[in-house]
């Protein structure tokens, strides 16, 4: 089968996408057969791609377990990329906790689960997450230690694992580091707008503010080891880094299963995201 014969699946939702167009538009220009198909349309044939590229999947949070049975399903279809077993991991944050303790250097965490015991560590600032959450849903800052426990409470109650995390004040002025990578190469990097810099209980959704830049040679060296400890082959991901108040970088979330890639505000890299695409089939 010639590359130009190949068609691929957008995997996406009802809903606003930035890259979806770009990327669209990249595949086009390569040849590839493309169309942006929503995840839990239950008409989608995937037999029919060579593949399905899963992006902008981003109402999954409430529905999490029928978006990991889709992903099964739809590997058994089709040419899923990432694997299942990659997005099943990846949807659930606890995958920070398995990282630690393979050494790589993470935010720190209390976790709190059904059988866990509040009992917060004494810092100055709180930030209050649900394992199961994206784009800061369900996440609060705040100073108040009793807020804290209460909504770690409330998070459980509703049977979600609550993470409670230092807020860093280094990330006002350092901000959160992204690198993107496509089929195990870096792309581009940028600084993304600290969500919760002035407190917000409900951070504006969709594209927020960014820069490209440069990452610091311990940035570089952390993504690789990060990465590294990713066992199946993957298309694309997104490091986010954030410094620590000794000034070493450390993880706060590793995006495999739908980044936003920033694709309109690096030039060529759908173009990257194409060829990496095209290598890995």
């Amino acid at each position: 089968m010639g590359w130009s014969a190949v068609k691929i699946a957008y995997v996406t939702y009802d809903g606003p996408d930035d890259d979806r167009e770009v990327l669209l538009a990249a595949w086009e220009r390569a040849g590839i057969e493309g169309a942006a198909v929503r995840w839990d349309d239950p008409a989608a044939d995937w037999a029919a791609f060579d593949a399905a590229v899963v992006r902008s999947t981003w109402n999954y949070v409430d529905r999490r377990q029928d978006f990991v049975d889709w992903a099964h399903r739809t590997a058994s279809a089709t040419r899923l990329l990432n694997p299942a077993e990659v997005l099943e991991r990846n949807t659930d944050k606890t995958y920070l906790r398995e990282l630690a303790r393979l050494g790589i250097p993470t935010v720190p965490t209390h976790w709190v689960g059904p059988e866990d015991p509040i009992d917060l560590p004494a810092w100055e600032d709180y930030v209050v997450k649900p394992n199961v959450s994206a784009g800061a849903r369900d996440t609060i800052r705040t100073a108040d230690v009793a807020e804290a426990e209460l909504h770690a409470k409330n998070l459980v109650a509703k049977g979600k694992v609550a993470m409670v995390q230092p807020y860093l004040d280094m990330v006002e002025g350092e901000g959160e580091t992204s690198l993107l990578y496509f089929g195990g190469r870096f792309s581009h990097s940028l600084r993304r707008v600290p969500m919760l810099a002035n407190g917000t209980r409900s951070p504006r959704a969709g594209h927020i503010g960014v820069d490209l830049r440069d990452p610091a040679p311990d940035q570089f060296a952390l993504a690789e080891r990060v990465l590294a400890a990713v066992p199946e082959p993957i298309l694309y991901g997104r490091v986010d880094l954030v410094r620590l108040a000794d000034g070493t970088p450390a993880l706060i979330e590793l995006e495999l299963t739908e980044p936003y890639l920033y694709l309109t505000d690096a030039p060529a890299a759908a173009d990257r995201f194409t060829t990496a695409l095209r290598d890995l089939l």
